[in-house]
């Protein structure tokens, strides 16, 4: 039942599968394998399926994925097609087989073929022999067949020779080129031969019988070291003793190999032991040792017939016995600067002892030390480490170390520590160091020959724990070569010579290398700070020694304005900020720096900047001038208002108000017009006149002829104080009083006569008085002859006029309004007719009454008027 779902299963999935697939044809023979370089011929049925539209003609063949050539096929009926493929020399190859129908190909069947050879008869036929428990042969199968080949191994007995029993003993199958018998199938005999057979589908081939006897490739299990161990009192010797194998072939001696070497040493020496059957163990004493080493032992053995070591055992250490240190360690000393107290600390440190053998191993090691000068202070201290610190005052001291084990103790390393104000001379001129493909070199020069060793010390120079430093001692030499591997690179190190008088130590020579360079890590970052207008000071920070990689040669400052060209300054390593100049102003930069050393360089990251667009000189140049000008209009503003009042005087003086004048008579005031006629008939004779002044009119934009002022100007002639004063006018002498006279001078009664040629016009019938104008006439006359004799007068009055100076300063003409004058004489009208003089003038047109506060008129106001005496 089972089968028949199987074969129902099958029939399923060929149903469904892929109608290129194969459907009822066969191909023999199936997978063949035949011998490389023969002819292979198949076979390829056509079932019944492809029948009648498809015959053998319509098969074709083709070997991995290549038609193969029409000639190579034959018909052998309407169903069955053969192909010959000769010297076939693929070691595997598929072979199809199609129908080619209407154009289409359609895969029918294929096979996998394989070439190859038929065996050689395998050879050298060996055997290892573990008693009672394994016998396994190999044997070598020539050459490679490419098929499958089996093998069968034969043990069989043999007597005197040749084979007595021709039936096999015993025998083997592999697939490989060895075989095993397994207990209990291992039974021991010398008389044995084994023989092996090799076959596959081209054929077999059959190995002779090789005796080997059971005894000769016997092979031991490795034995067990019991102890190795040193013998106490005796040097340079160790006693191993070990444990022989139980399963070996009974009454037969046995030998045994004695592998042993120091843990110092690669290399190894043996020593052979022999033993008889009856020994179970094994011994041995190893001599010519070294003191306090410690070996590695191990053991090997066989049978004294057998060709066969048995592996090592398992190793085991021991030490030899100990002595007393022979050499002394290697010291040297780190000096720290004085503490406020006046201590100071001084590091000790040391390697251990170089000699070899090592004469045993480290316990511990003692320090002593005392003052120079006082050996009887001496200290002790012990510790197991390689390095101790002392606190020792400013004194010079001494200081020894000893190692030592359990047989005693090595001799004294001895410094000298010098005191804190101790100076010593600078024996060392120079020193260089340079590198090779393999090797530091530090060369130096002495100045006293007669010094002959010396002290190389090097550390990194970050390092601030002096027990990592190094050192080595030189002798009756002056350079030192150490293994570039003692170095590593793009580190700086310290490199330091002292020189050395016995236990003293002179004053080293120090410089700084480099094995090896690389271009620094990290660039320096620029800081620009703040610009000017047409420079920048560039400052910057040395880089960090752990990222310099080497010596820093110089820094290259690379600067580029926005949309130009870049351009650069290089400065050396001990400058660390570079000023700009003939920069762009108002223009904004990048800049950054680049440190180089010999490997390379490296720069930083980029900043950038705006240069100014005025510096402080073109600020002090703008602001100077305005600041000037300030000071100036508030100087000017200060004193005008400290002398507003003077000032107002000046530029804007009191206007006399014509409204309040007497000087023409208004025809609205008939009181006013009596007056004014009274006073100046009366006081005609007394007042003079020094001109009469014509002003033009106030507004240009009206046209109109001016306006004739009547005044007397500011002239003040010899006016008396209180006592009373004479004057001379046309040889008459006139006595007055100086207030009337003052009161004169400014009296309200000093005609005023305003004309204006428009209101004239307007004003035909008003007409000043005849009276009038013969007074002014008489005035005029008056003052231009008490003016001539005041000029002829002028000497015999100048001190009484002196006297008078404070009132003439009040009196002083106006300048504002003389200013104002531009002429001094009457204007007539041009309708008067032609009459007399005098007529003339008693005919001038009276104005209309004068309105205050109005824009446009026009009048004539005495300025200064000055007293005179009648003639």
């Amino acid at each position: 039942m089972f089968n028949c779902l199987i074969w129902m299963f099958i029939l399923f999935c060929s149903s469904i599968a892929d109608e290129n697939s194969v459907r009822d044809a066969d191909i023999f023979p199936s997978s063949p394998e035949i011998e490389r370089g023969s002819t292979l011929k198949l076979f390829c049925v056509l079932g019944k399926r492809y029948r009648p539209h498809r015959n053998a003609s319509h098969i074709i063949w083709k070997l991995n994925h290549e038609l193969i050539a029409q000639e190579n096929y034959y018909i052998v009926n309407e169903t069955v097609s053969s192909i010959t493929i000769h010297n076939f020399t693929y070691s595997k190859a598929h072979v199809r087989c199609f129908t080619k129908y209407l154009g289409k190909e359609q895969l029918l069947v294929h096979t996998e073929v394989k070439s190859g050879f038929p065996p050689d008869t395998p050879g050298n036929i060996s055997c290892i022999y573990y008693f009672d428990t394994e016998l396994t042969c190999t044997w070598t199968s020539g050459r490679e067949t490419n098929l499958t080949t089996n093998y069968t191994l034969y043990r069989k007995i043999m007597t005197e020779g040749r084979v007595t029993f021709p039936n096999t003993v015993s025998s083997c199958q592999s697939k490989t080129e060895s075989c095993s018998f397994y207990y209990p199938d291992t039974p021991y005999s010398s008389s044995f031969c084994f023989q092996v057979k090799a076959e596959n589908v081209l054929g077999e081939a059959l190995s002779d019988c090789v005796p080997i006897p059971l005894e000769k490739i016997e092979k031991f299990e490795p034995p067990e070291i019991l102890s190795v161990k040193k013998i106490t009192g005796i040097k340079q010797l160790l006693t191993v003793t070990w444990k022989m194998p139980e399963k070996v072939i009974p009454s037969q001696g046995s030998i045994c190999q004695v592998q042993y070497r120091n843990l110092y040493s690669n290399s190894s020496e043996f020593v052979t032991v022999l033993l008889d059957s009856a020994e179970k163990t094994g011994s041995w004493n190893l001599t010519g040792l070294w003191d306090s080493t410690e070996y590695s032992v191990a053991v090997r053995c066989s049978s004294d017939v057998s060709i066969f070591w048995s592996e090592w055992s398992r190793g085991k250490t021991a030490s030899t016995e100990e002595k007393a240190p022979s050499e002394k360690v290697d010291l040297w000393r780190v000096i720290e600067s004085s503490h406020s107290a006046g201590n100071r600390s001084v590091h000790l440190i040391w390697k251990t002892l170089n000699s070899f053998p090592l004469s045993g191993r480290i316990l511990g090691y003692k320090i002593q030390y005392f003052p120079e000068n006082n050996a009887a202070l001496k200290m002790t201290n012990t510790t197991t480490d390689k390095k101790i610190t002392l606190l020792l005052n400013e004194e010079a001291y001494i200081v020894s170390i000893t190692a030592y084990n359990t047989a005693g103790n090595s001799p004294e390393a001895i410094l000298r520590i010098p005191s804190t104000d101790e100076k010593s001379s600078q024996i060392i001129e120079t020193v260089r160091t340079f590198t090779t493909n393999e090797e530091v070199v530090v060369e130096w020069i002495a100045s006293e020959p007669e010094v002959t060793e010396y002290v190389v010390e090097w550390y990194e120079e970050l390092e601030t724990d002096p027990s990592r430093r190094s050192w080595q001692y030189v002798s009756s030499s002056t350079n030192w070569k150490t293994n570039k591997k003692n170095f590593k690179p793009f580190i700086c190190y310290n490199i330091s010579v002292y020189p050395l008088h016995g236990n003293k130590v002179a004053a080293p020579y120090s410089i700084q290398t480099y094995v090896q360079e690389k271009k620094p890590s990290e660039g320096p970052v620029a800081d620009t700070g703040i610009p000017g207008k047409n420079e920048v000071t560039i400052k910057w920070k040395e880089i960090s020694k752990d990222k310099r990689n080497g010596f820093i040669s110089n820094y290259t400052i690379f600067y580029k304005p926005e949309d130009g060209e870049e351009l650069n300054e290089t400065v050396n390593s001990d400058v660390l900020q570079y000023r700009l100049k003939s920069l762009l102003a108002n223009t904004q930069y990048t800049v950054y720096i680049m440190a180089s050393n010999e490997a390379g360089g490296t720069s930083g990251e980029p900043k950038t900047f705006k240069t100014l667009k005025f510096n402080k000189e073109d600020v002090i140049f703008i602001a100077l001038p305005i600041g000037l000008g300030m000071l100036f209009l508030l100087g000017l503003w200060t004193t005008c208002i400290l002398k507003k009042h003077a000032l107002k005087k000046v530029c804007w003086p009191d206007i006399p108000n014509p409204a309040k004048s007497i000087a023409v008579e208004w025809p609205l005031d008939a009181s006013m017009k009596k007056s004014f006629l009274k006073g100046v008939t009366s006081e005609a004779k007394k007042i003079a006149f020094e001109d009469i002044s014509v002003l033009e009119h106030c507004f240009p934009e009206e046209s109109q002829e001016g306006s004739v002022l009547m005044n007397c100007e500011n002239h003040v002639s010899e006016c008396t104080d209180m006592n009373t004063k004479g004057m001379v006018n046309g040889g008459k002498k006139v006595l007055y009083n100086e207030e009337n006279e003052v009161a004169k001078c400014f009296s309200p009664s000093i005609p005023y006569i305003i004309t204006d040629q428009d209101i004239r016009s307007q004003m035909h019938s008003a007409l000043i008085p005849t009276e009038e104008i013969q007074a002014i006439e008489m005035l005029e006359d008056d003052l231009y002859d008490s003016q001539q004799t005041s000029i002829k007068n002028e000497e015999n009055v100048t001190e009484e006029a002196l006297k008078l100076e404070d009132f003439s300063e009040k009196a002083l003409f106006n300048p504002y309004l003389k200013n104002s004058v531009k002429t001094r004489e009457f204007l007539i009208s041009e309708n008067k007719p032609k009459h007399s003089k005098n007529k003339t003038k008693s005919q001038s047109t009276v104005l209309p009454p004068f309105q205050q506060n109005v824009a446009g008129q026009s009048y004539v106001t005495l300025d200064m008027f000055g007293l005179a005496t009648a003639h």
